[in-house]
């Protein structure tokens, strides 16, 4: 079920409540507006109208793959209905779970937990995207020169992350991962996180990113921001 509002504060803020009123997996919430949009470690993210401002709630259940490895499943999601848009070759996965065209970032999504409950936050930009920040970023708009309706978008959006829902939780990690690395940017592409740069060498069977240094030493990163270089 997909609900629109004109605008709210932010949609993970309204479905983190909501599934602590017993809200049910499956419900989507979008916003035509966003007033308090977060990204990672709290950032604002700037919300004009047309762009896609949406979240969705999955209810744990036992036997399921850790939950953090939901940000894998809404990237390979979220990658898959975008690229269909903006057209072969443009886009790419970065660890975890940003959408990027080259070092532009396209789309952002960021889980929070209450209990049982994972609220997954999807923003993407398909008609505008900012140009005052301190990394760059990109829209659908000006990768095909046309934007896509929110409203289809997330319906399209819905269904490939339902289907890639089914498969975590049916088959495990395994072919999210699988997908991920394959929508991903390249084995060796340089990538800074920490501090430090490194080589990307893929990821672990438990979802995180595996990276190799100049001195030969390879780390296990787990949370943290990853900028390519």
């Amino acid at each position: 079920m997909i609900r629109t509002v004109a605008e709210t504060g932010s949609t993970n803020a309204d479905l983190l409540a909501e599934a602590g009123q017993g809200a049910s997996e499956g419900v989507w919430l979008r916003a035509e507006r966003q007033t308090g949009g977060r990204g990672r470690a709290g950032r604002a993210w700037t919300s004009p109208p047309g762009n896609l401002y949406a979240s969705t709630i999955v209810r744990l259940r036992p036997g399921d793959p850790p939950a953090p490895t939901l940000a894998l499943v809404a990237a390979v999601a979220a990658e898959g209905v975008a690229s269909a848009y903006a057209g072969p070759g443009h886009l790419t996965i970065k660890w975890p779970n940003d959408i990027v065209a080259g070092p532009a970032k396209l789309a952002g999504i960021l889980l929070e937990r209450a209990d049982d409950a994972v609220v997954i936050g999807i923003g993407v930009n398909l008609a505008h995207h900012p140009s005052d920040l301190d990394r760059p970023a990109i829209s659908i708009a000006a990768l095909s020169g046309a934007a896509p309706d929110p409203h289809p978008f997330l319906v399209e959006l819905a269904d490939a992350f339902a289907h890639w829902l089914g498969r975590w939780r049916g088959e495990g990690l395994g072919p999210v991962r699988a997908r991920w690395l394959a929508r991903a940017h390249p084995i060796g592409s340089a990538l800074r996180t920490g501090g430090r740069e490194g080589l990307f060498e893929g990821l672990t069977d438990e979802g995180a990113l595996l990276i190799r240094y100049a001195d030969g030493t390879n780390s296990i990163i787990r949370a943290g921001d990853v900028f390519l270089l």
